[in-house]
């Protein structure tokens, strides 16, 4: 561990935290927090950039929204992509694979967690690693997509310096001129297959989520402040099982008062804790 998860007060809410959990079966439910450590910030954290997201109503009514959204799309996410699973990822797949976990439910969209080798995974909020149309409804590899981008736009280059969002975005320089990917099948409007702002997840997407929760005997949230309405229901639906909920976040979330266990800390580092000592305890 860390020195920051070495603290007497940390290792004392983790040494709490593993008597809550000891012999259930736990949900996970994931935020940006745990892939900082991937290199992929925060929306909310602590010295996280001031971002204005563009919105559903934004990106279909528009054109050049639509240009505009492509061109950052594309350069964000070939860093995106390329970020590796890190502790907490493998720590989760680790707990999952022996039996602690019923598997995890996670707001962010970039994969890691499938990368990392968990099989259960609730993604709320999409994937950035398929695109679909709008019109006739085909699916595309983003891969795919992406070196289609780059033989329409042979000068479309990715900056040293790129400043990456956690939906794998960035605010392009000018769109000027970029040729917009459309679908090959019918020439239709591509999105790629997130929640954008402005939209609502989708119906069977969060009974999905329900389901594991309702399975399980505790719930864990790690590296997220639960601003999303999304995040804070799954709590509320673990509150009114009875279920205990152990909260792992660098700062306030809108839940820590009806946590069993609050750990201020890293993820990375506490799940990895949790991977070393519950297996033990079923």
């Amino acid at each position: 561990m860390t020195d920051t998860t070495k603290d007497a007060e940390t290792m004392a809410s983790i040494d709490r935290a593993v008597e809550v959990l000891a012999g259930r079966r736990v949900a996970v439910l994931t935020g940006a927090g745990v892939s900082t450590d991937s290199g992929i910030p925060d929306y909310r954290g602590k010295g996280a950039p001031t971002r204005t997201p563009m919105t559903a109503q934004q990106f279909l009514a528009s054109a050049e929204a639509r240009r505009r959204y492509w061109v950052g799309s594309h350069l964000g996410w070939k860093v995106f992509a390329a970020a590796e699973p890190n502790d907490g990822h493998r720590a989760l797949a680790a707990l999952e694979n022996a039996g602690v976990s019923n598997g995890v439910i996670t707001q962010n969209v970039d994969g890691l967690h499938v990368r990392a080798g968990s099989h259960r995974v609730v993604e709320l909020h999409g994937t950035m690693r398929r695109v679909g149309c709008l019109h006739c409804g085909q699916v595309f590899d983003r891969r795919d997509l992406a070196a289609r981008v780059e033989a329409d736009n042979p000068w479309i280059t990715l900056p040293e310096n790129v400043e990456l969002g956690p939906d794998g975005d960035v605010t392009p320089a000018s769109a000027e001129g970029f040729v917009v990917p459309v679908c090959s099948v019918c020439g239709g409007t591509l999105k790629p297959d997130v929640v954008f702002f402005g939209e609502y997840i989708p119906v069977e997407k969060f009974r999905e989520a329900e389901q594991l929760v309702h399975a399980s005997q505790a719930l864990i949230v790690a590296g997220s402040s639960l601003v999303v309405n999304s995040g804070i229901r799954l709590v509320e639906r673990a509150r009114r099982r009875r279920l205990p909920v152990v909260i792992i976040n660098r700062g306030a979330t809108r839940a820590d008062q009806r946590a069993a266990v609050k750990i201020d800390a890293g993820t990375s580092d506490v799940l990895g804790a949790f991977a070393e000592r519950l297996p033990g305890l079923l």
